[in-house]
């Protein structure tokens, strides 16, 4: 069946088997492979997206679910060569080892933040953060990172 999805600011119409998981089609079929597939279960959190401004694991969702969606992935965070505020915090606070997490991990701690106006304290940010899994860091610099740029995001509120 065929299905028109926005990915990152452009449009795409593919065809796709009602089967298909959507961080399949993201990956193979419009070749955003920042996307990760780490578990096939919704347990890891590396295939998250923002899904009509949620951030929603990929790997939940079948690609005809999202006919006539609005898709952002770590690839369209970036604007104008400048990294997005969260992008560029954790790339500052070493919120990553491995990296295999991180597209994931940013993507949820960008709607941790646009969720949470305000003071955000450790313990918000890690229960902000539940359902996406590092094996690498500890949380403590991807915490840091999330203040970060929780304070450029909010204009300085923080």
């Amino acid at each position: 069946m065929q299905i028109t999805v926005t990915v990152n600011g452009s449009d795409h119409t593919v065809d796709v088997e009602p089967r298909m998981l959507l961080s399949d089609l993201l990956r193979n079929s419009l070749r955003l492979t920042g996307t990760n597939i780490g578990c096939d279960t919704s347990q890891c959190g590396s295939c998250t997206v923002h899904f009509n401004g949620e951030a929603v694991k990929s790997c939940t969702l079948l690609a005809v679910q999202a006919d006539g969606a609005e898709i952002t992935t770590i690839e369209g965070l970036e604007q104008n060569g400048e990294l997005h505020p969260m992008q560029k915090a954790f790339w500052d606070q070493h919120g990553l080892q491995c990296g295999f997490c991180t597209p994931g991990m940013i993507m949820t701690a960008i709607r941790v933040v646009e969720t949470n106006q305000g003071e955000l304290t450790d313990e918000t940010i890690r229960k902000g953060l539940y359902g996406n899994m590092c094996r690498c860091t500890g949380y403590q610099n991807i915490v840091r990172a999330v203040q970060q740029a929780a304070e450029e995001m909010q204009g300085g509120s923080q």
